[in-house]
């Protein structure tokens, strides 16, 4: 596991090494997304990142990752009256990433720290299993991405949602991979 977890973190620091520009993202009338009920705009940059995973199914393809982004924004609109999906971006094991808020409107996934972060959840249960390689990589562009374009401070700090709400989002399995990120800090 601690080599698989070495090679993924790798792979992934090469990844930015190399100047790979930002990952494409998968718009919200491509996933099949409603238009939010409001916004609230987002004052950027932020100096937070925080992960987190929807605790749910995980998704391999560009259909199946819609369909439960999909799930997720209903649940999070119908059942919690959200105004929309409460992430700002999802990634799915496909390597894609999926618009939620986007850059620019304050998120609904961390009480007290909307207002100050990007909120960029992984669609699956990472408590036992680590995302893909290609999951791992696009989270590590979407957040040199938001460095680039001003979203998100240089100095930015990354969290997991365990580290600034009571809950075990994002896994058990997820944490541990992000936490020997740089820039984390619990």
């Amino acid at each position: 596991m601690l080599l698989l977890t070495s090679v993924v973190w790798l792979l992934a620091l090469c990844t930015v090494s190399l100047g790979i520009g930002c990952p494409s993202i998968v718009s919200r009338s491509k996933w099949g997304g409603w238009p939010p009920k409001n916004r609230v705009p987002l004052r950027t940059p932020v100096r937070y990142v925080i992960l987190h995973h929807t605790a749910r199914n995980r998704c391999f393809t560009l259909a199946s990752c819609s369909r439960l982004v999909r799930r997720i924004q209903n649940y999070h609109m119908d059942k919690r009256g959200w105004s929309d999906i409460g992430y700002n971006f999802l990634i799915g094991e496909d390597g894609r990433v999926y618009k939620g808020r986007g850059w620019s409107t304050r998120g609904a996934h961390a009480k007290n720290w909307n207002r100050k972060s990007l909120g960029i959840s992984f669609i699956g249960n990472f408590s036992r299993i680590v995302p893909s390689a290609a999951a791992l990589n696009a989270a590590r562009r979407l957040i040199q991405c938001a460095v680039s374009r001003g979203f998100l401070s240089r100095s930015y700090t990354l969290k997991g949602h365990r580290n600034v709400n009571p809950t075990s989002c994002p896994g058990d399995s997820l944490y541990r991979v992000i936490s020997q990120w740089p820039r984390f800090k619990a």
